[in-house]
Formats: structure tokens, sequence, C-alpha cells
């Protein structure tokens, strides 16, 4: 399918780059609507979106896309006020399947902050890979490599969150794990070569990730690997074509084998990121923040946007990977990228749900005008 058949995203893919030459085409956005000169300056796009709806046919947007390679689940969320013990039963106050996986939360993500963005996936043939089909594209986000897979049920999650909005998950992977081609098609392949910035995290076969890491890397094409998923070792024939590995402060800890409990330690555990090849890491720290470390240069440290409410953390981390992803690839400055996805995680624990909580473009940037 040519790449420019989107029905949601109108843009121009760029050629292939040159092996090892990374590319920084800007994205160009087009207003039709002109901004009142009294209006305060934005350092990025100011868009009105309804973050339940597509991008609006008023905003063109040209540029190379943000492509998710990743897992799609459905989140069936159980609310208690706290978890069970070994041997015990406890009831839950209520219960309810939403759409997720880290990586559709990423995709809508990028879908509701009016950025174009494609998503290569698997889902069963059943009910929830529905559900999750119809809020991607309810999300704006293209689907045309989204692939339905009748031998495996669609993945899920049991979410059990607590009153604090704290969450605990076991993952179940079913269409995420199984009867992915040995070799992916050309299609996919063709649009990760010719995409502005390409996301990946671990509910999938290494396999597969290493096979979409390695492409975008020909092409020129920056690579984030978000650490969440499998509780395994990340081959090291990954990690050699990631160009920003994004763990959070258990996820680094695993990696290393070091502890993580002071930003001293982190600083030494992501040093061992480095002599394992990884050159910029992306430490979401929770109610600390988070942090970029590049190697050979000092940390950028980006505190929490706070919020009166935290309803649920579901999601939370895949939103700010996914804003930071976004900023990034339209030529935003570190410390931009890391406050715009500090805003739009703030915004996303506000709200129940994974991808039901992602935020538009519009919300985001009214938050950064007020903080």
């Amino acid at each position: 399918m040519a790449l420019s058949s989107s029905k949601h995203w109108p843009f121009s893919p760029t050629q292939d780059s040159p092996n090892g030459s990374l590319r920084t085409t800007p994205v160009q956005l087009q207003l039709i609507r002109n901004p009142s000169p009294s209006q305060s300056r934005s350092p990025f796009p100011s868009l009105s979106l309804n973050a339940s709806k597509a991008p609006s046919p008023q905003t063109q947007v040209t540029g190379p896309p943000l492509v998710v390679v990743g897992s799609a689940n459905a989140d069936i969320y159980v609310e208690i006020d706290r978890l069970p013990k070994e041997g015990e039963t406890v009831s839950a106050k209520h219960g309810q399947t939403l759409p997720g996986g880290k990586g559709a939360n990423q995709a809508a993500c990028g879908g509701k902050l009016s950025y174009p963005t494609y998503f290569v996936g698997q889902v069963g043939e059943d009910a929830h890979g529905k559900l999750i089909s119809e809020a991607l594209e309810d999300g704006g986000v293209c689907l045309d490599h989204l692939s339905t897979v009748s031998a495996a049920p669609t993945g899920h999650a049991v979410v059990m969150l607590q009153s604090d909005g704290q969450n605990s998950i076991i993952i179940v992977g079913g269409a995420n794990m199984s009867f992915w081609p040995e070799t992916l098609s050309d299609e996919d392949l063709k649009i990760v070569r010719n995409a502005g910035i390409v996301l990946l995290q671990r509910e999938i076969p290494d396999f597969v990730n290493i096979q979409v890491a390695k492409a975008a890397r020909d092409a020129g094409v920056p690579v984030i690997l978000d650490a969440g998923g499998m509780d395994v070792p990340i081959p090291v024939e990954l990690l050699n074509v990631v160009d920003i590995l994004s763990p959070n402060e258990s996820e680094l800890a695993r990696l290393t084998g070091m502890p993580t409990e002071s930003f001293e330690q982190i600083c030494q555990a992501v040093a061992k990121c480095h002599e394992m090849g990884v050159k910029e890491v992306l430490v979401k720290l929770g109610a600390k923040g988070s942090a970029l470390f590049v190697k050979g240069e000092e940390p950028i440290r980006q505190p929490i946007i706070s919020t009166a409410k935290v309803l649920d953390t579901t999601g939370a981390g895949d939103t700010f990977t996914a804003a930071f992803a976004v900023a990034f690839v339209e030529g935003r400055s570190k410390k931009e990228c890391l406050r715009f996805a500090a805003a739009a995680a703030s915004l996303c624990v506000q709200v129940k749900g994974a991808i039901p909580s992602m935020p538009d473009r519009q919300s985001v940037l009214d938050l950064l005008q007020t903080c």
C-alpha cells in the first residue's frame, strides 16, 4: 500500500537517507486560522483538537511520521483498596475493559497530539481487537500496518488499580507475542525507513524489534526503545541499534543489576548503560520527574508538573515517552522535549484508563502556559 494513502495524514514521506546519516527533516504545520497578534507565542505549534476525535481536516501536517511498532492490549481494570496477600481473595469496587498496551498507548498519544502517526502491530479476531482498533482510529492513528491474527487472541492485561492511583499489572501476550512473520514485510519496513522517529517497547518479540531498529538505523531514523515489558535482559544486538533507551527506575535497576534509589545511584546505573553501548538514556522517575542522560554531557533534569489529583498512573510513562518523541521529531531542544512530555504525563494521570487519558495538543500547550 502506498504510504500517501493514509486517510488521516496527508504527508509526503522523505526518501531513505544514506546509511549512518541521521535525518532531521523539519515538520511543517499549516493552520487555516491565524492566531491573534495579542496571543502569547509558544515554542510548540498551537493546535486545538478534540482528544476523542481524529485531527481536524483544517490542520494540514506534512513531515515524516512517528512510527510505533509494538503491543496492543485490552486492559481489564479492577479497582481495589489494596493488593491481595498470598492466598487471599479481595473484592473489587469496580471493573471495566479499556484499550491499552504500551505500543497502542504511545501511538494513540502521538495521534492525539496532532502528529502523523502509524501503528505496526497485531490483534486477534475478537472483540478486544475491535476495541483497540476503534480507539486508535478515533485518535487519528493510521492503521494500514495493523495485522489481524486468527490463531491468537488479542493481548490483554489485568490492571489492579489502587485508591491512590498506583497500579500493578499482569500481561497476557496473545497476538503481541505470537505469529509474527520471521521477516517483516517490505511495506512495514518501508514505513519504518520513511519515519521521522520510531518507538519500540518490549511487549513484542525481540527479533521484531531488532529488525525494525536495524532498518531505521540504516535509513538514519532515530529509534527510542521503551524498556518496559519483558523482564529479561535486552539483547546487545538491539541495544547497539537504539538511539535512546527509556526505562523507569525499576527497569533501570533490573537492566543494570544496580540500585536506583537515589539520583547518584541512577547516574551510576546509567553509566553502565553507556558502557553497554547506549548513548542516550531517558529515565522516567515517577513523582521525582525525569532525566535525560547523554554520554559525555551533564544530565538534564525535569521535575513533574504537579496536579491536584492523581486518578490513574496507567499509561503515564507511555504518554511521556510518546510526547517526548513528538517534540523531538518536531525539532525542539532536549529541555523543551522533557517539559512537553512532563505536561502531557501530568494531564494523563488525571483520567482513568490508558488510551482514554491521552491528552490533546491544545491541553498540553494550555498547561505549559500556566506553569
